[in-house]
């Protein structure tokens, strides 16, 4: 054997080991998923059915919904982050005297369980008793049901998502901020740009890579939201905050698993769907700004 082929085999060996995870812990379940979503199975047998299973979760109303349901809460979270996000770390990254103590009470809510979080907004905005309401009743006379009205409900759990997740992507952006080179706000203040003109024309373009992370998380992230969701409406009132996640685990619970094996293929491609071509436009629209 030649020293260039034993090199060769070399660099290949390293590769086996993430190979092989790749095809045992992705490739593997993708397919058997695939095969699976075809058919009406439970732990002992599986019938295959061809496509019916994907008919019937996009005919049932119940089923269809959480797909726009999904989308709007995913494209709300992650646009509420974004934005929202980017002038907190603004203002983070200043000269106040007190933003160590700030971040620290901006991070905190990231260190609180999904869960607790979801129970905890859930009492808060009862109908009757929860602060929220007492508070507004106060001030108007009457109260909000927030959770129980369907046009409320799914915007309820979008704030309080936005709550709980807006830490982590103010703590990115920070990062991106405080890389910056700072001749290049001396420059921008020498050729006379002010305070918005140097957050517009230096801040936002340089922080691109460390909001094109938050963006592509935060997206992922909210279409594949379940458990605060669960904590807090459990997809209710009726079918008016259930989401692919929430459907998906509804039906694997009553026993259709064929079914819920579908909605996971479903999530699958959506997901698959958006990140990749939305990743690719980020990384182009980076490369531009270098």
């Amino acid at each position: 054997m030649t020293k260039t082929k034993e090199k060769s085999l070399y660099s290949v060996w390293f590769v086996v080991p993430s190979l092989v995870i790749f095809l045992v812990f992705f490739l593997w379940p993708v397919i058997s998923s695939l095969y699976y979503s075809m058919t009406v199975w439970n732990f002992e047998t599986a019938t295959f059915n061809g496509l019916e299973n994907y008919k019937l979760f996009f005919t049932d109303p119940a089923m269809s919904t959480s797909v726009p349901h999904t989308l709007l809460y995913a494209f709300a979270t992650s646009g509420l982050k974004v934005v929202l996000a980017f002038f907190i770390a603004i203002f983070l990254t200043s000269s106040i005297k007190s933003k160590d103590f700030i971040r620290s009470a901006v991070f905190f809510p990231n260190l609180v369980s999904t869960m607790a979080v979801g129970l905890t907004f859930a009492y808060m905005m009862h109908p009757t008793k929860g602060l929220l309401n007492v508070v507004i009743k106060g001030v108007t006379g009457s109260g909000v049901d927030f959770l129980g009205n369907p046009s409320t409900a799914l915007w309820s759990i979008i704030a309080t998502d936005v709550w709980k997740g807006l830490s982590i992507s103010v703590v990115i952006y920070i990062a991106g901020i405080q890389s910056i080179d700072q001749s290049y706000y001396e420059a921008a203040s020498i050729d006379g740009a002010n305070w918005w003109q140097q957050i517009t024309n230096v801040t936002l373009p340089l922080v691109a890579p460390a909001q094109n992370s938050i963006i592509i998380l935060s997206l992922i992230g909210g279409l594949r939201t379940f458990d605060l969701i669960w904590a807090m409406t459990g997809g209710g009132p009726g079918f008016a905050t259930d989401v692919l996640a929430s459907v998906i685990y509804k039906q694997y619970a009553a026993g259709f698993y064929g079914l819920s094996t579908a909605g996971n293929v479903v999530m699958l491609v959506l997901i698959s769907v958006i990140a990749f071509p939305l990743q690719h436009f980020l990384n182009k629209r980076e490369e531009a700004i270098r």
